[in-house]
């Protein structure tokens, strides 16, 4: 299945920093439920707490009123996609460089770490973690003397390479980073007279903030003394926005790169039902990714809606969770067929993606053992045929179904009458800003390809 990266969330200038941070990373909870973190600056140091496991367990009321004491606060939630699963690759990331306290959040994936790291550690640098985002700490750290915070940040991220969003805090400063292409999302809101910072604009709406823009590519937003400065440390490159925040990751609620994702994928789903229509009873999507293209679908062919899969919504979902055993337990325990609706009919089912595609066979077994007449699919994305490099940990390429198997072939593995996909140009149809995605992993054009070494840098517990 497909695993989620991060979310971030920042606050500056805020007398619950902590309260606030928490609620915006609540409301991100789905981008990761592996790890949490907030750091507050209290005017003289940072406080700290992380943990292993749901924002709602990492943290108590201890923590939010009496601990992370501060008006500028900074979160992390987290799936390893490069580090392994401890609590000591949980984010933000913090040093303290002679006066200057730094507090690092990092959302995305680095290309070329391990050049980096041999480069760095040639020149003494000791590294704790195995994340590709403690490069950025060392960088910054390197590029310090003689120079300002937002120097040596900008220094750290010309050197980089590949995707990144980053909430850093410096002692009374707060600085929102994004790389070149764009590839991940964050926002720019305001709480009052204070601003604040999430990869999804949903945390927004939880603390009634007001979103005001993206962050855009090749951009650092300072926020110092309550003012907001913007530079633009780089040269403009092509934007490569993840497409997959669209199809798949960010919450229907959300507006991601400036679309608002609902919207979006109801599109896909009226495209997908232009270019593959078949005769069903009725359209029904494998709750929830699968709902907001299924009411697309049906409402642009004209056939009925119906939920005949019921979720479990105490079951989290199944790609974040970190060991083999849990995923195949939740799969037995997240998704329930009424029983009635299934016999007898010939049934339309719209799916958002699919990876390897095991979880899916199961549920279509299912299906036909309670006496479905046809099984047809439509999968609101084109064919993942390509490993991603900036964030998703998507599979290795032999173990992606579509890289090694013809649509007809995947529909014979899952049992289903029909399979087709949402072509790149339907997809993109389903757009607005139709130039500025990456589309790597359906077509392999890498916008940055990955360095030597790549998926060799000794992460031994991934």
């Amino acid at each position: 299945m497909k695993k989620e990266y991060c979310g971030l969330f920042g606050i500056y200038g805020h007398p619950e920093a902590a309260r606030m941070t928490y609620f915006g990373l609540y409301a991100m909870q789905h981008r990761g439920q592996e790890s949490a973190g907030i750091v507050t600056w209290d005017g003289a140091s940072i406080r700290e707490q992380k943990g292993m496991g749901l924002v709602a367990d990492v943290f108590n009321e201890r923590h939010l009123g009496k601990e992370l004491k501060g008006d500028i606060g900074v979160g992390h939630i987290r799936y390893s996609t490069t580090g392994a699963s401890l609590i000591r690759n949980a984010q933000p990331f913090l040093v303290k460089f002679g006066d200057l306290h730094l507090a690092i959040a990092h959302n995305g994936n680095l290309v070329n770490t391990l050049e980096l790291r041999t480069e760095l550690e040639a020149q003494g640098s000791i590294f704790q973690t195995t994340m590709d985002s403690e490069v950025f700490v060392h960088l910054i750290a390197k590029n310090l003397n003689g120079n300002t915070i937002e120097d040596a940040v900008m220094k750290a991220c010309r050197k980089v390479k590949g995707a990144f969003s980053l909430l850093i805090m410096a002692n009374d400063k707060l600085i929102a980073v994004k790389d070149p292409n764009g590839f991940r999302p964050l926002a720019i809101g305001r709480v009052g007279d204070n601003y604040a910072f999430a990869s999804e604009t949903c945390a927004f709406d939880l603390i009634d903030a007001e979103e005001i823009r993206p962050v855009n590519a090749g951009e650092m937003v300072v926020v110092e003394g309550g003012k907001l400065t913007s530079y633009t440390y780089c040269e403009s490159a092509p934007k490569r926005q993840c497409i997959f925040e669209l199809i798949y990751f960010a919450r229907p609620d959300s507006t991601v790169f400036g679309e608002v994702v609902y919207e979006r994928r109801k599109k896909m789903g009226a495209v997908l039902a232009e270019e593959h229509p078949v005769d069903v009873d009725f359209v029904m999507p494998f709750p929830d990714s699968g709902n907001y293209a299924a009411v697309g679908y049906s409402q642009q062919s004209g056939q009925p809606l119906e939920l005949a899969m019921i979720r479990n919504h105490y079951v989290g979902r199944t790609f974040i969770q970190p060991s083999q055993d849990m995923r195949d337990f939740s799969v037995r325990v997240k998704l329930n067929p009424v029983k009635s609706m299934i016999k007898g009919k010939k049934i339309m089912i719209v799916e958002d993606s699919i990876v390897r595609g095991t979880t899916t066979r199961t549920r279509i077994k299912k299906l036909r053992e309670l006496g479905a007449r046809e099984i047809h699919m439509r999968v609101s994305c084109p064919p993942i045929r390509f490993p991603c490099y900036y964030g998703i940990d998507f599979s290795s390429k032999g173990e992606l179904i579509a890289a090694n198997s013809t649509e007809e072939e995947i529909a014979r593995f899952l049992g289903l009458d029909s399979l087709h996909y949402l072509s790149i140009d339907g997809l993109l149809s389903s757009v607005e800003d139709k130039d500025s995605y990456c589309l790597a992993c359906f077509n392999g054009d890498y916008p940055i390809p990955p360095c030597k070494g790549y998926g060799k840098m000794c992460f031994e517990n991934d």
